[in-house]
């Protein structure tokens, strides 16, 4: 039997990797394949706004480097980043009459917030867990606004319509697919964080007004109330024998101040003056001076300061804005107090 010949060889190891190259080819389709499936999974859930859901989401590469491009083209075009922030609330503002009442900020301000939130959910856009986070911190700071379906797609159209109008035939197809994905995803996810962090919002709201003269007017209700029942069921018999018995009451007061003199009126005193130094707490300031003195932290100046902000502050809570105002004005007025501030002896008082 004749050996192969080099040829021949030769020839069987061409198909040889051939064969792996074939192979290899095919798997690399396969992975291209299930990465365009995700991608087109992706992008058709994000034609429109979804606001049961706010999970994690992946744009096409190609798509995503359209957006970003036709972002930084409309930076470009603008003479300045204020610029195009103008451009932007302009935008909004004269396409949407019915949006105007939730611009209370003023024009400038609110131009320059609209360009950073979008500046910043654009480029975290290449990594998804960035971008959530981002549309997150974002999330809370739209809390006191009510945000709706409609509402997000007048703004999504503004938005779409500034850039066609600002860049022509640059703002591509897969450009303005890219933007009205991320803007309907933005959209979606506030109203999902409104949606379900409102009942925290509520506990809180709710939790300080009884926490304060609220529940005072409870317990004066609720004792009233029983005092009514009792004299209800006492009837009219009652309050023939309240009325002699009261009587005989103050006959005997009256017989006993005589033979005492001075020594009941100063004891009667000192028991009144007890009872109003041992008044129980009923709102959370009073309660919280009560726990400082008894674990002996005493009523610093500066815990008073405290106390004279934290209302606004609790108050506040859903508008990030009016909250962040808030606890500056608080930092300011402790700047100013020359003792010292222990933070931690204020957390322990009010635990």
């Amino acid at each position: 039997m004749a050996a192969p010949s080099t040829h021949e060889y030769f020839d069987e190891e061409a198909e040889h990797e051939d064969d792996y190259v074939d192979e290899e080819a095919a798997q690399e389709e396969e992975v291209g394949q299930e990465e365009d499936l995700f991608a087109e999974t992706a992008m058709s859930s994000l034609k429109e706004v979804q606001d049961k859901t706010f999970e994690e989401v992946r744009l096409p590469e190609d798509v995503l480097a359209e957006a970003q491009q036709a972002w930084s083209n409309f930076i470009n075009e603008a003479s300045s980043r204020d610029a195009a922030g103008e451009a932007i609330y302009a935008a909004l503002f004269d396409s949407a009459p019915s949006l105007q009442g939730l611009f209370k900020t003023p024009r400038s301000v609110m131009a320059i917030r609209f360009m950073n939130g979008l500046n910043s959910i654009i480029f975290a856009a290449s990594n998804p867990t960035a971008l959530r986070t981002q549309v997150e911190t974002l999330g809370f700071q739209h809390l006191d606004l009510e945000v709706t379906v409609p509402r997000v797609v007048i703004f999504r159209d503004a938005i779409l319509d500034l850039f066609e109008s600002e860049l022509g035939e640059r703002f591509t197809s897969k450009a303005k697919l890219g933007l009205m994905a991320l803007l309907n995803y933005v959209g979606g996810a506030y109203i999902y964080i409104r949606r379900e962090y409102a009942d925290r919002i509520k506990i809180i709201n709710s939790s300080w007004r009884i926490a304060n003269k609220q529940a005072v007017d409870i317990m004066e209700d609720a004792q009233e109330g029983g005092d009514v029942d009792e004299a209800a069921e006492a009837g009219p018999d009652a309050e023939g024998n309240e009325a002699k018995e009261s009587e005989e009451v103050l006959q005997e007061k009256q017989a006993s101040s005589a033979s005492t003199g001075g020594a009941a009126e100063v004891r009667a005193s000192g028991e009144a003056s007890k009872s109003r130094n041992a008044k129980v707490p009923t709102t959370f300031n009073e309660m919280f001076l009560f726990n400082s003195s008894v674990m002996g932290f005493g009523n610093g100046t500066w815990m008073q300061m405290i106390l004279q902000q934290f209302a606004d502050i609790v108050k506040n809570v859903a508008n990030s804005y009016r909250l962040q105002e808030e606890c500056d004005v608080l930092s300011l007025v402790l700047a100013k107090y020359r003792g010292e501030i222990k933070l931690s002896e204020f957390k322990r008082s009010e635990e």
